[in-house]
């Protein structure tokens, strides 16, 4: 995501917004709270407060441009919003979260709608565990 898509979603252009949003796009993890992001701006030497940056994922939000998912036991987490669908699966154990789409799942999941003459308007699976030591998630 870019200036322009602040812009479009009918937010002013400001540096705090562009820096997170830059964080956002350009972070290796995909999933971050606001102290996460917080923090890596600190440590880039930025100064904005802890304060503004959830008064600006809370503008994000409402915009459309993240999705804010609350894991089981765990805090907040930002992500940026996408057309692409994806679920999740996040380990109790580390908080790390591991996004996937598999298309027998959401094939199941539409075929379970229409047995129940259901029409599903959006939906999201969130699987719990944990990753087991000798494997590497994804």
């Amino acid at each position: 995501m870019e200036e322009k898509d602040i812009k479009r979603a009918g937010l002013k252009i400001t540096q705090p917004r562009v820096k997170i949003l830059d964080l956002l796009s350009n972070s290796p993890e995909h999933h971050l709270s606001a102290e996460d992001i917080y923090k890596s701006l600190l440590g880039n030497g930025e100064e904005i407060g802890l304060a503004t940056v959830y008064r600006v994922l809370t503008q994000f939000e409402a915009a459309g441009l993240v999705n804010r998912h609350h894991f089981e036991g765990g805090q907040a987490v930002f992500e940026l919003a996408t057309e692409e669908h994806h679920d999740h699966m996040v380990c109790m154990k580390t908080g790390k979260v591991v996004e996937f789409y598999d298309e027998i799942i959401e094939q199941r999941q539409r075929e379970i709608a229409k047995l129940h003459n259901f029409r599903i308007k959006d939906h999201s699976l969130i699987i719990y565990g944990e990753f087991l030591a000798e494997e590497n998630p994804a």
